[in-house]
């Protein structure tokens, strides 16, 4: 595999760095994500029962501390419970709003990066026929063993390329999978957290 690096020629470099540079920002989201799984639907489960036993301050005790969205969305709602159910529901859009930024951060950049690979071992492909022909040129002759180098160098570039993208599209796609729980768990605990506040106002 070394080898094969090596013999793709200056491309590969520029491609290994935007596959780190990708793998750089997985890492990133997906210690993000895993970390704001702390809190999950339990969780707001737990905070609606604490409501409806001990009432909204104990519960906000609880939220406090609490690492992930779904604990800020219900710490952030009950700082503003007493104010009634429509400012606590508007202050849950608004923190879902930051969240849901929060969640998606640096995911362009993990999108550039797999578009611009394949894009680099493109270009490589293009700088390898080039040098093909130009060996044609400089030898007079169009044998394989002297078009052979910059073919090699077109097709390994090439190739290096959609590897890096495939690879970095899958990790986008599990974090994508993470996100889209998680945006999931986040209204169904809204829902549950606002259900809450209005039963616990009702009585």
């Amino acid at each position: 595999m070394v080898q094969l690096f090596i013999d793709g020629g200056g491309f590969m470099w520029p491609i290994l760095f935007i596959f780190i540079i990708g793998f750089v920002f997985v890492g990133e989201r997906l210690y993000h994500l895993l970390k704001g799984l702390a809190t999950k639907e339990d969780f707001a489960e737990d905070i609606a029962q604490t409501i409806k036993d001990s009432g909204v301050s104990a519960a906000k005790d609880k939220c406090d501390g609490a690492v992930g969205p779904v604990a800020n969305l219900c710490y952030n709602a009950l700082d503003r419970a007493h104010l009634g159910e429509e400012a606590a529901e508007k202050s849950l859009e608004q923190s879902g709003a930051i969240e849901m930024a929060s969640l998606e951060k640096n995911m362009t950049w993990i999108s550039l990066c797999i578009a611009t690979a394949p894009m680099l071992g493109f270009l490589g492909t293009v700088w390898g026929m080039i040098q093909a022909f130009n060996d044609i040129k400089m030898a007079n002759d169009i044998s394989p063993a002297v078009v052979a180098g910059g073919i090699s160098v077109a097709l390994l570039t090439t190739a290096f390329g959609l590897v890096v993208a495939v690879i970095l599209q899958l990790l986008q796609n599990a974090v994508m999978y993470i996100i889209d729980n998680q945006i999931v768990t986040m209204q169904k605990s809204t829902s549950m957290l606002l259900q809450s506040i209005a039963d616990t106002k009702k009585k």
